[in-house]
């Protein structure tokens, strides 16, 4: 169990002990800062310890925030401090260094002077509401204040705010303390019982409870999801928190509700089509509740990050596998649709993490791309409108069980195929833009960052090292036109070769080259993040064709599930960089052979085996591919340096 020190003397009447243990704490009191100290050095190093000013005034949710979120070793509100296991050495340094004796010439200037005063001293909620109206009437509880103030309670009220003390000594020693965004949550310890009592009535003005659920819900999502699911789903999320529901257990769920679905729709059968498109838009309900039941409860974890970042990947594209053999049944042979749209969803997001890891962290980063957008940000209509166009997931699920349960697969991919294309088009003419007209130097950790993305196998490697002369002095969009014409020129061949051709052999050994001259360079080019998106491109792209070319039963199919896997490695570092823990081993990336090393191995096999064999080698590969990949990222990711990468809710 954590535990919280209570420093100070007790308020008469305050309920804060109470709210400490609603909220899993273990509660002590210390009359002072000596005893503070050594109710601290006695509680054992592997748990978490707050400490909290006795005389804190304001919601249990801003209590909530600040001293039970996992993600962060420090965190604090006025009033109010944690510090989990790695961050408690540094708490104890703090301990000592803000109890020591003050020297005379500060304690000739009185109480008043300590940095913590002035906070205290101010006395204010963070919001406008915290200020009461003149009509608000003070509790009994206010009143037994004032007429204590007498006895002494008003000099008491005037002493420092320790945790706030700690707070401040901690981050100037460089141990970070996360502070929450507040909102209209009150969290303050008033400096005399009026501003007790106007503290009080801020608290009583505002309904917590609602603002927490408000919080739940993420502060950027699509018209679909913030008007059609995020209404309720809000309220589903604290009926799971208040069983005990875990958001790992919900987004299991939502995992099972959509294979069940792809199951339905793999029946090939009307009814089946209707029960897939209501189980589908139920399991993005769910998919929409486990996200908001993190940030209600604040259960995070690395597990639930995991699992968030890969399970609606494998529901939408297990979804497509079902409409494909629910086609098949009905005698339409949609396989090629449904790569085609797993691979133009893929390309779609990897040009989406691409631009944002090069940009990331860019200095002096500006455009009038830019300025435009933020403009536009404040007319309400077209933030909608734009949110609308790239077709995320919510109005892209509603938009695949609605046509499944009232059309055909063939239109469902067309649909897709459709929205999708034109989505990516407005994305990254979008991001050209803002590219070509924004000043800005990229970093060293923004150049890594798109290396390891481009997922370089030791034969590109290769050919880097040989050609880092050659490079040099290139012009500026040298690597996309070099990643381009390889790319182009492969997919080219696969496309337009007859079955067993040695054309792609050749596009093939050239792709091998220009990709190692494409990333022989750091990856600091105003448009160098084109170079992951395009790779991915050439890659599944040609793995497709040549499935096409084979025109065999069985090869698409296979094809897709080599795409699937390879994919779900290139989802799993992305993710992995987002964490801020660096690309997979360096032997995974061996292991699987690079994206270069893959695709000369597939068109050697189109070139050398019968196409029946080489449906059976796609499967076999897709396999192997699929098994080194998920035991080493699910190592990964139940291990201890597996980051909690999560979507922030709305600040309250």
């Amino acid at each position: 169990m954590s535990t919280a020190i209570l420093t100070g003397p007790p308020v008469p009447g305050s309920s804060l002990e109470g709210d400490l243990r609603s909220l899993g704490f273990d509660v002590r009191v210390a009359p002072g800062a000596a005893e503070s100290e050594a109710l601290l050095a006695a509680v054992p190093a592997a748990e978490r310890v707050a400490v909290v000013d006795a005389r804190f005034v304001g919601h249990v949710h801003s209590l909530r925030l600040a001293l039970t979120d996992p993600r962060f070793p420090a965190s604090a509100v006025p009033g109010a401090l944690t510090a989990q296991p790695e961050a408690r050495a540094a708490l104890a340094k703090a301990f000592a260094a803000t109890t020591a004796p003050a020297p005379a010439a500060e304690t000739a200037a009185g109480v008043s002077d300590l940095p913590g005063d002035a906070d205290a001293s101010a006395a204010a909620p963070q919001s406008a509401a915290a200020t009461p109206d003149a009509q608000t009437t003070p509790d009994t509880e206010a009143s037994a204040d004032t007429e204590a103030s007498a006895a002494g309670l008003g000099t008491a009220l005037r002493a420092p705010d320790l945790p706030g003390l700690l707070a401040v000594t901690l981050d100037s020693a460089g141990t970070p303390v996360h502070r929450p965004e507040l909102g209209s949550l009150v969290a303050t310890v008033p400096a005399d019982p009026q501003t007790r009592n106007e503290a009080r009535q801020a608290v009583a003005a505002v309904d917590d409870e609602e603002v927490r659920l408000r919080s739940a819900v993420k502060a950027r999502d699509g018209f679909f999801t913030t008007f059609f699911i995020s209404p309720y789903s809000r309220y589903i999320a604290r009926w799971c928190a208040r069983r005990g529901l875990t958001p790992n257990q919900v987004t299991t769920a939502s995992l099972i509700t959509a294979l069940i679905a792809a199951g339905a729709a793999a029946s090939g059968t009307r009814g089946g089509y209707i029960a897939a498109g209501l189980l589908l838009l139920f399991s993005f309900v769910l998919d929409c509740t486990d996200g908001q039941l993190a940030r209600y409860s604040l259960q995070y974890s690395t597990m639930g990050a995991w699992l968030d970042a890969t399970f609606d990947r494998a529901k939408e594209y297990a979804y497509y596998a079902g409409l494909a053999l629910g086609a098949a049944r009905g005698g339409d042979d949609v396989w090629a649709l449904a790569l085609g749209a797993m691979v133009l969803q893929t390309c779609r997001h990897v040009v989406d993490f691409s631009f944002n890891e090069a940009n990331h962290d860019a200095e002096s980063n500006t455009s009038p791309t830019a300025a435009l957008s933020d403009k536009l940000d404040s007319v309400g209509w077209t933030v909608w409108v734009r949110r609308m166009i790239v077709l995320p997931i919510g109005e892209r699920w509603a938009m695949i069980a609605v046509l499944t349960a009232v059309t055909t697969p063939r239109i469902v991919f067309y649909a897709l195929l459709v929205g999708c294309a034109f989505a990516a088009c407005y994305t990254t003419a979008g991001r050209l833009l803002r590219s070509l007209t924004r000043k800005a130097r990229r970093t060293d950790r923004a150049a890594q960052a798109l290396a390891d993305l481009a997922d370089s196998g030791p034969l590109a490697e290769a050919v880097a090292r040989a050609g880092r002369r050659f490079v040099a002095g290139l012009p500026a969009m040298a690597p996309p036109a070099i990643a381009f014409v390889g790319g182009a020129g492969l997919v080219a061949a696969a496309v337009f070769s007859d079955y067993g051709s040695l054309w792609p052999v050749v596009a093939a050994v050239t792709y091998v080259i220009t990709s190692g001259l494409a990333v022989a360079r750091p990856l600091k080019g105003a448009l160098d993040w084109l170079v992951p998106p395009v790779f991915r491109a050439a890659e599944y792209g040609a793995i497709l064709a040549l499935a096409v070319a084979a025109d065999v039963n069985g090869a698409l199919p296979a094809a897709y599930g080599l795409v699937a896997a390879v994919a779900y490695h290139h989802y799993d570092t992305v993710y992995r960089i987002r964490g801020g823990t660096g690309a997979p081993p360096h032997w995974l990336v061996r292991a699987t052979g690079g994206h270069e090393g893959r695709i000369l191995l597939v068109v050697l096999l189109a070139a050398l085996v019968t196409d029946t064999d080489f449906t059976i080698a796609l499967a076999a590969l897709a396999v192997a591919v699929a098994l080194v990949v998920l035991v080493e990222s699910i190592r990964f990711w139940v291990s201890s340096a597996a980051p909690a990468v999560h979507d922030e809710g709305e600040p309250a």
